[in-house]
């Protein structure tokens, strides 16, 4: 019998999962990606500006983690990787742009001394002074941010730990978990460290004179479209409900496709694997597996957008890779930023330099639209501004382009990775279905390929089993 799966979520997850299905089941089994929008790629988007193609998603992923150096060997593509050049990164601190100190796990300082220039004297010797503190015991999890402030006070969370989360998450220092946002550190805790400054020297990854990142030269939409040819794939094809048949599983299909790819209003199958975010996930596992459904629902999410201006050639941006600002940083009138972060991408990239310079600003934190509210010209206009402000560049760019990420963003919040086994064990439940994706296990690429990858062993070790059976 040939075998049936559908993948719903044509992300990065759910797209993962497909290729690992594809090796695993062989060229006869019937694949097929559902996704509910007009492309493939989740919160991976390769676009063009000037004329170039561009990442308006995610950049880049961590080499030290193996899944995608390994999967662009797999699929060929390895040649076309490149890394960042030596640019350093900055932080909007206390109104000054600085240096990013060395020696930290996500503004987690090993060595207080490293942050010299980034804190007032104040500051730093409150953080000198972490180590005399009563031994740190971690019971369970604990919200990070309120740790953070009674053991380092303000300074530190504000002007580094919360530019830095807010670069991954989208989301405050305050409202994030422990364990799941910095786990080497929790680790270290639990493993006997008395202080977050030793369970930060404990935690330091050993230098191995590797590139930290890399992307692809063309983009990696590349990546996307390669991995796109494991199955067949439906576009603006929603998911209305998932249920449970007496051999496998039925999704019942929206109708929002495009009319030369009209939907069957169902597809049966013998298993299926989740790769949506939170929100899709809670709906379509309510009433099969209410209780991974109502965990689901306890993961809140953020929207942000990314804006990446062209700037015309012989534009002078600093040579930096970019610049973090945390939530508090104003501007000389006393007003908010619009943008979380600029990337210097011309100075980040060897590749992407020539003819335009290309920046790109962050936009949006979880709980606080506010530039995300303004139209696509008023948003340009305020990320420009703060660009000016930051950089004195004014320069009018010769293109631009605005990519929104409506609410795919999830928050780990306190007791996150409890909330995540609930939902692994309740799906580990039902014969034939899997979940995957950013929600679970890290929102870095490397982490939803191996979230898909697992997803697909779970269902192609189903198949097996019932084959056998």
């Amino acid at each position: 019998m040939t075998p049936r799966v559908a993948v719903v979520g044509g992300g990065i997850s759910g797209l993962a999962a497909a290729h690992r299905l594809r090796a695993l089941l062989g060229p006869s089994a019937e694949i097929t990606v559902v996704e509910q929008t007009d492309r493939l790629g989740g919160k991976i988007k390769t676009a063009k500006i000037a004329g170039r193609r561009f990442d308006v998603g995610a950049e880049a992923y961590l080499v030290r983690r193996p899944e995608v150096s390994a999967l662009l060997d797999e699929l060929d593509l390895a040649d076309g990787v490149v890394h960042p050049t030596g640019a350093r990164s900055t932080v909007r601190a206390g109104g000054v742009t600085r240096h990013i100190p060395g020696r930290h796990v996500m503004g987690v300082p090993a060595d207080p001394a490293a942050l010299t220039d980034l804190l007032t004297p104040e500051g730093l010797a409150r953080v000198a002074a972490e180590t005399d503190l009563p031994p740190l015991v971690l019971d369970g999890d604990t919200a990070l941010g309120p740790l953070l402030r009674a053991r380092f006070g303000d300074e530190l969370p504000e002007r580094l730990v919360d530019p830095l989360l807010g670069g991954v998450y989208a989301g405050g220092v305050d409202g994030l978990g422990l364990r799941a946002t910095l786990p080497a550190i929790a680790a270290a805790l639990d493993a006997g460290a008395t202080s977050l400054t030793e369970a930060a020297a404990r935690s330091l990854p050993t230098p191995t004179g590797k590139p930290v990142f890399g992307t692809l030269r063309d983009g990696l939409g590349t990546l996307v479209d390669r991995l796109a040819q494991s199955a067949s794939v439906r576009l603006g094809a929603p998911v209305r409900e998932l249920t449970r048949t007496a051999t496998g599983w039925r999704l019942t299909l929206g109708a929002n496709a495009p009319a030369h790819q009209p939907p069957d209003p169902v597809l049966d199958v013998d298993a299926v694997v989740l790769a949506v975010p939170a929100p899709a996930a809670r709906k379509l596992l309510d009433g099969v597996v209410p209780v991974a459904s109502a965990a689901y629902g306890r993961v809140e999410v953020a929207s942000m957008a990314v804006v990446a201006l062209a700037l015309p050639e012989g534009a002078e941006l600093p040579g930096t890779s970019g610049v973090l600002l945390g939530a508090g940083e104003r501007r000389l009138d006393g007003t908010r930023f619009a943008v979380k972060a600029f990337t210097f991408s011309a100075a980040k990239w060897a590749h992407l330099g020539g003819e335009s310079v290309i920046v790109r600003g962050s936009v949006g934190r979880f709980g606080d639209p506010g530039a995300l509210k303004a139209d696509d010209d008023e948003l340009v206009r305020l990320v420009r501004a703060d660009l000016v402000e930051l950089t004195g560049v004014t320069a009018p760019p010769i293109d631009t382009t605005v990519t929104r990420w409506g609410g795919g963003l999830p928050q780990y919040a306190t007791g996150h990775t409890d909330l995540v086994a609930e939902i692994e064990r309740a799906v580990a439940a039902e014969p034939g279905l899997a979940v995957a994706g950013a929600t679970l296990h890290g929102v870095g690429i490397p982490a939803c390929v191996a979230t898909g990858d697992a997803a697909a062993r779970r269902v192609a070790d189903h198949l097996r089993e019932q084959r056998a059976g």
